[in-house]
């Protein structure tokens, strides 16, 4: 029997209390379409699609999309459709190539000058659009051994001036770890800076804690935070405020989002996306064109769609509220930026 409720959720800021969150993740379809008083007998078909991809939503997020509205912006974005099992040409189980940059256990290093640790292999959520939901994490789950090999490989290439934290979700880590990990970084002379990307501060704001900051901010290393957030409805106080604890202690934080049809195509959308997320400290720094992962192709938008909006972004916003439009292309130096249609 569903006990639980998505209102249920406090906002404590505490390292126990986002473990809770975590730990407590909703991963049953039932349980979803309960606790935001939907209909099952008017579910898409989604079992085989959970087979492939499982269901991952935590309750904070949950808390935010619109009861009874099954085209809820959000909700489109963790709900499981059998759309995802129809095969489509162009698209594949690793679309950036990134398997072959896949140097050692946990690193991916694919642009010069910084490098990409995968740190943790769970995310908060499985979004339904995720580049690396076919990524062979069971090969790179992280341990001291592999850990102590990438910072050797960081080490012995002068080049690097940037670590990548990434996964998975680097922050579903617990701190411990990732103070160590830091802290060994920072005794790299010639690495500058630490950029973690993360969906946690939007799903499970929580995780923004005092113990985190000081691991993230206490070293010689410049602190960059990459959110990943869709949708301004994303928003709310709690993550208004983990963004914000984030800006009191001086991290660069900047967006990265994905086009997704039906989602985010909106200009009025976009717009307000920027000024929510500006409003915040937060920089809009890339627009994605969709990966071409498979399972993915029903949230792909055309080339010439996202010009035109973003585009229309530039006749309305200053230009540091447009993010730059750009795809990633498997063997490319960098990732590509598209110049708007104006």
């Amino acid at each position: 029997m569903i006990t639980r409720t998505a209102a249920s959720v406090d906002t404590h800021f505490t390292s126990s209390r986002w473990q809770q969150i975590l730990s407590s993740v909703v991963t049953n379809a039932d349980e979803l379409f309960n606790l935001l008083r939907l209909n099952p007998a008017e579910a898409p078909p989604h079992i085989e699609a959970t087979q492939q991809f499982p269901l991952r939503v935590p309750l904070p997020f949950i808390n935010r999309i619109e009861p009874g509205n099954w085209d809820d912006p959000l909700l489109l974005q963790v709900l499981p459709t059998a759309q995802e099992l129809a095969p489509q040409p162009g698209f594949t189980t690793d679309p950036l190539g990134e398997q072959d940059k896949n140097v050692a256990k946990g690193i991916i290093h694919k642009y010069q000058g910084r490098l990409l640790l995968i740190v943790g292999t769970s995310c908060a959520v499985n979004c339904r659009y995720c580049f690396r939901r076919h990524f062979p994490y069971e090969d790179n789950r992280p341990n001291t051994q592999q850990w102590q090999s990438a910072l050797e490989y960081i080490t012995n290439d002068n080049s690097i001036s940037e670590v990548i934290f990434s996964g998975g979700d680097p922050l579903a880590v617990n701190d411990k770890r990732l103070a160590w990990l830091v802290e060994s970084i920072a005794d790299i002379p010639h690495v500058k800076r630490l950029r973690i990307h993360s969906r946690l501060p939007i799903m499970i704001p929580q995780r923004i804690t005092d113990e985190m900051i000081r691991w993230f901010t206490g070293t010689r290393l410049q602190p960059v935070m990459v959110i990943h957030c869709n949708h301004p409805n994303e928003i709310d106080q709690d993550v208004r405020a983990a963004l914000q604890k984030l800006k009191q202690h001086n991290v660069t934080l900047l967006n990265q989002a994905v086009l997704l049809k039906g989602i985010n195509d909106q200009l009025e959308t976009q717009i307000q996306l920027s000024e929510t997320l500006f409003q915040q400290g937060v920089l809009p720094y890339y627009l994605f064109l969709l990966d071409r992962v498979s399972g993915a192709a029903h949230f792909e938008l055309s080339e010439l769609t996202a010009k035109q909006l973003v585009g229309n972004m530039l006749k309305q916003c200053p230009g540091y509220l447009v993010p730059k439009l750009a795809r990633e292309q498997a063997g490319a130096p960098t990732k590509l930026p598209i110049l708007p249609a104006l």
